[in-house]
């Protein structure tokens, strides 16, 4: 039996966002996506697609960027909980050298998106 894999980055995107908003209770329940372009196409290079906050606040701690393939997140708070916990769940990560300082998680398949949701709750924790 063939398993399907999904790998379009438009879709990673709708996925984590929906695993995010849908949550009502823990750690999550306090995180919402804002800013969502629901128009982004995809690109080489990342096009944002959403920002996420925490309790309110307007100030995005992450990122959303989408690939054709795959999505990124960018993270500019928390940058060395994220760094440790995607390593910790075996997802790609790298610094991205900008003032300040950013830190990339790579979620290439839908089936990394509770992956994705753990980094984002550990930065949250750490915050």
């Amino acid at each position: 039996m063939v398993e399907d894999r999904t790998t379009d980055g438009r879709r990673i995107a709708e996925l984590l966002a929906s695993e995010l908003d849908g949550r009502e209770d823990g750690i999550l329940a306090d995180v919402s996506v804002i800013n969502a372009d629901r128009d982004v196409e995809p690109s080489a290079d990342g096009a944002r697609a959403y920002d996420v906050v925490v309790d309110g606040r307007e100030e995005p701690f992450v990122r959303a960027f989408v690939h054709p393939d795959r999505i990124h997140l960018e993270f500019e708070r928390g940058q060395d909980a994220a760094a440790d916990a995607a390593s910790d769940v075996e997802l790609r990560v790298r610094p991205k050298a900008t003032k300040p300082p950013k830190t990339l998680v790579f979620v290439e398949s839908g089936a990394a998106v509770k992956r994705a949701t753990d980094v984002i709750q550990a930065v949250v924790r750490a915050e």
